[in-house]
C-alpha cells in the first residue's frame, strides 16, 4: 500500500514526529483529499501535552482543506479537482495533519468562489461546535434554510457568550445574529470589542475588569423578558478555563439557566513549565446554584442528528460562508521549511496563547 507523510504526536510533550502513513483508497461515497491547509486548534495541544483522548503515535488535527484527487464510486457531489474544507476526525485516515485524507464526501464543503483555503480552513470544527451547541445544549432552534421573516423563540432574551472573540466565540456571534437574536453579549480583552459588536454582539465586557461579573448581570437583567428572574437564560462558554470563565460564569448563571461548556476544563494551562490538568465533568469545577443546567459540549456527538450529518458541512457551512452571514477567522500564517517545523511552529504557538481573536494556520502538503 502506498504511503504518505503525517505529523504524529509521540508522547507527553515531546517533539512532534513525521510517521509514514497508509494512504487509503477511498471506497463508497468517500473521496480522498490533499490537505494542503489546516488550523491548530486547543485539542491539539491537549492531545501532545495532556494525553487527552489520544493514545500515542497519533496523527492530529480535524480541520482540513484542500483538493478532491480521487473519489469513490458512490461519490455524487464531489469530483476529482474540487477545493474543499472540512471537519474531519474520526480515525487516522480522516485526520488534517497529514499529506492524504480519505473520508465520506459529506464532511466537506466547496470552497464557494472568492475565498482561499488559508480563509475556509478556520470555520469547519467551531463551525460546527457552535450549530451543535446552540441547538443541543442550549436548546435554540437554526432551521435550515431560514424561512422568511423568520423571528426566534426568545429573540430578545439576552445571550452570553464568554469568550467572544475566540474563534468558536466569533462563529456563535455571527450565527445568533443571523437567527434573529438582538441581545447578544459577549466577553473578550477589550481591543476586540469593536470587531465583536460588528459581528453582531449588542454589548461587550472586558474579562480582566474586576466588576465584570456584576456588570454582566446587570446589564443582562434590564434585558431579560422575565425581568431577571433567571439571571442570563442562555451562557455559552466557548473558552472553558476553571479559573477564567467558569467560576465567574457560576455567578452569572441563576436558577433555571442554561450553561454550555467546551470541554476539556481546563484546571491548568499547559506551558512550557507545567503540564495540563484537565476535568470533564462541568458540575465538579464550579458551585452552581441547585436548578442550574451546565453541561460540557460534545461536539463529535453532532453527527446523531440526521439532518446535521448530511448537511450541515456540505450544504449549510458553504451557503453560510459564500452569502457572508458568517466570514471567515482572521489567519497567522505559521511559516517553516518543512511540514514538521510548521507543525512544531503551531504548537508551541498553541502553548505559549500566541494567537488572540485569530487562528494558526499553516500549509501541510507542498504540492
Amino acid at each position: 500500500m502506498p504511503t504518505h507523510a503525517a505529523v504524529v504526536t509521540v508522547g507527553l510533550k515531546k517533539p512532534l514526529e513525521i510517521r509514514q502513513v497508509p494512504t487509503v483508497k477511498p471506497t463508497g461515497d468517500e473521496v480522498r483529499v490533499r490537505v494542503e491547509w489546516t488550523a491548530s486548534t486547543p485539542l491539539d495541544l491537549h492531545q501532545n501535552d495532556g494525553g487527552l483522548l489520544v493514545k500515542p503515535p497519533q496523527v492530529l488535527g480535524d480541520g482540513t482543506a484542500g483538493t478532491v484527487v480521487e473519489v469513490g464510486p458512490d461519490v455524487k457531489r464531489l469530483k476529482v479537482g474540487d477545493k474543499v474544507f472540512g471537519f474531519t476526525w474520526r480515525s487516522q485516515q480522516e485526520k488534517a495533519h497529514q499529506e492524504y485524507c480519505t473520508t465520506n464526501e459529506w464532511l466537506f464543503a466547496k470552497l464557494p468562489e472568492g475565498f482561499t483555503l488559508p480563509e475556509a480552513v478556520t470555520l469547519p470544527d467551531n463551525f460546527v461546535t457552535v450549530f451543535h451547541t446552540l441547538t443541543t445544549d442550549l436548546g435554540i432552534e437554526t432551521p435550515w434554510p431560514k424561512p422568511e421573516n423568520y423571528v426566534p423563540k426568545g429573540a430578545s432574551a439576552p445571550i452570553l457568550i464568554w469568550g467572544g472573540s475566540s474563534s468558536v466565540g466569533q462563529y456563535a456571534i455571527q450565527i445568533l445574529r443571523y437567527y434573529g437574536y438582538t441581545n447578544i453579549l459577549a466577553t473578550a480583552s477589550k481591543r476586540h470589542h469593536a470587531k465583536l459588536q460588528s459581528l453582531g454582539a449588542k454589548c461587550t465586557f472586558d474579562y480582566n475588569d474586576p466588576n465584570a461579573v456584576s456588570s454582566i448581570l446587570d446589564v443582562g437583567t434590564s434585558l431579560s423578558a422575565d425581568d431577571g428572574k433567571a439571571g442570563i437564560p442562555l451562557i455559552f462558554d466557548c473558552i472553558g478555563s476553571q479559573e477564567g470563565s467558569i467560576k465567574p460564569i457560576s455567578k452569572l448563571a441563576k436558577p433555571g439557566a442554561r450553561v454550555a461548556v467546551l470541554l476539556p476544563v481546563i484546571v491548568r494551562d499547559s506551558s512550557e513549565t507545567q503540564d495540563p490538568v484537565y476535568e470533564m465533568d462541568v458540575r465538579k469545577a464550579a458551585d452552581w446554584e441547585e436548578g442550574v443546567d451546565a453541561r460540557g459540549v460534545r461536539t463529535h456527538n453532532y453527527l446523531d442528528n440526521e439532518f446535521f450529518k448530511y448537511h450541515l458541512q456540505p450544504d449549510i457551512m458553504h451557503a453560510m460562508l459564500k452569502e457572508g452571514i458568517v466570514e471567515p477567522n482572521a489567519q497567522r500564517i505559521v511559516e517553516g521549511r518543512t511540514l514538521l517545523e510548521r507543525a512544531q511552529a503551531a504548537m508551541n504557538g498553541l502553548r505559549r496563547k500566541e494567537a488572540s481573536g485569530e487562528r494558526l494556520v499553516w500549509r501541510v502538503s507542498d504540492a
